[in-house]
C-alpha cells in the first residue's frame, strides 16, 4: 500500500503532522509512506524513518513569481511527480485551498476534513471523501483523527513524533551544559521582552548553564548576539539549517522558546521545554508531547522570569 500526506508548511503544522506517519506506521507496517511538503521544511519529515520519498513543492516562491516561465515549469515537475505513482490514499491534513489543490494533483482518491472542519472551507470541494473533526481539539489530534478516519484505525496511544537527532558537537559550544533560547518568532508581538531573555540567562549562568541563542535573519541573529553579550557565557549561534537545529536541540539540557516551529521541534525531539506565549491561545497550537513541555501565557499574558526558571528547573530535576 501506499499513502500520500499532503502538509506543506508552516515548520510547526509539519512538526504537528509528524505523529500522523508514526499512526499510519503502527496500524499498516509495510505501507509505504510519502509526503507532499514545502521545500524548505522538507528536512522536517526526512527525520522520521517512515517517510519513503518526499514530494516538495515552493507554493510560496511560485506565488511570488507567478508569471515567470520557471514557476510553470516547476509546477509541471510538481503535478508530474505527483502523478507518477498511484496512491491507495491522499490524505490533506491541512485543509487548505493550496494543499487540497495539490493533492487533487495526486494518483488516487484524496481525503480530507468537511466543510465545517477544514481551515478553508472550498478545500473540501476537492476531496473524494470528507470527514467531520471536531475544530476545538489540538492540532495534532486533528491531524491524528483526520487520518485515522480516513484510514479507517482507531488511535489508541499517545502522540509520537517518531524522530530523533545526533547531539551536534559544533566547536563553537560552550564546554558546560547549556540551555537553547529560542527568542524569534514571525511577529513582534509574540516577542518575551529582552530584559526578560537577560535574566533568565543570568539565573541559568548562575546554576552552571550556558545559554545557546540561535537565530535565522539578520535581525533575529543581532538579538541573539546583543543578549549573549549581556548573559554570561553566552554563545550566539552561527546560521544554522533545520537538521543543524535539531541536532543542537538534541544536544541541550532544555529549551525555552517563544511561539514558533522550533520549540515545537524541541518537543517532538523529547527536550525538556518551556514555550512562552505572549499573543496567541496554546490552548489549540501550543506545544505537545511525550517528555516534558509547559504552555506559559496566552493573549496579552507575558509569562514572569521567575515562573519560567521555575518551570524550566521542574523539567531539568
Amino acid at each position: 500500500m501506499r499513502f500520500l500526506l499532503v502538509k506543506t508548511s508552516s515548520l510547526g503544522d509539519v512538526i504537528h503532522n509528524l505523529p500522523v506517519v508514526s499512526d499510519i506506521r503502527q496500524h499498516f507496517p509495510e505501507a509505504r509512506i510519502d509526503w507532499c511538503v514545502e521545500e524548505s521544511f522538507a528536512s522536517i519529515p526526512r527525520l522520521h524513518p517512515a517517510v519513503s520519498e518526499i514530494i516538495p513543492v515552493a507554493v510560496r516562491r511560485w506565488r511570488k513569481q507567478a508569471l515567470a516561465g520557471a514557476t510553470w515549469r516547476e509546477l509541471g515537475a510538481a503535478r508530474q511527480a505527483l502523478r507518477a505513482e498511484a496512491c491507495d490514499a491522499v490524505i490533506d491534513t491541512q485543509g487548505l485551498f493550496k494543499s487540497a489543490l495539490l493533492a487533487s494533483w495526486a494518483n488516487g482518491p484524496v481525503q480530507g476534513y468537511d466543510r465545517h472542519s477544514a481551515r478553508e472551507p472550498l478545500a473540501s470541494w476537492f476531496y473524494e471523501r470528507r470527514f467531520a473533526v471536531p475544530t476545538d481539539l489540538h492540532a495534532v489530534e486533528r491531524n491524528r483523527r483526520l487520518a485515522a478516519a480516513a484510514l479507517g484505525y482507531t488511535l489508541d496511544a499517545a502522540p509520537d513524533y517518531g524522530i530523533a537527532a545526533q547531539p551536534a558537537d559544533f566547536a563553537w559550544l560552550p564546554s558546560q551544559p547549556f540551555v537553547v533560547l529560542l527568542t524569534a518568532t514571525s511577529r513582534d508581538d509574540k516577542l518575551w521582552p529582552e530584559t526578560h531573555w537577560q535574566a533568565l540567562g543570568e539565573a541559568l549562568a548562575a546554576q552552571g548553564l550556558a545559554a545557546v541563542l540561535p537565530g535565522g535573519n539578520p535581525v533575529e541573529r543581532a538579538r541573539a548576539a546583543r543578549l549573549a553579550a549581556l548573559i554570561p557565557g553566552a554563545v550566539a549561534a552561527p546560521p544554522l539549517s533545520i537538521p543543524e537545529l535539531a541536532s543542537l536541540l538534541a544536544a541541550a539540557e532544555g529549551c525555552v522558546g517563544v511561539d514558533t516551529g522550533l520549540t515545537h521541534l524541541a518537543v517532538a525531539l523529547k527536550v525538556p521545554t518551556v514555550a512562552l506565549y505572549t499573543a496567541t491561545d496554546p490552548g489549540l497550537t501550543g506545544v505537545l508531547g511525550a517528555g516534558f513541555y509547559r504552555n506559559l501565557g496566552g493573549k496579552a499574558q507575558i509569562p514572569e522570569v521567575a515562573t519560567v526558571l521555575a518551570e524550566l528547573q521542574a523539567g531539568l530535576a
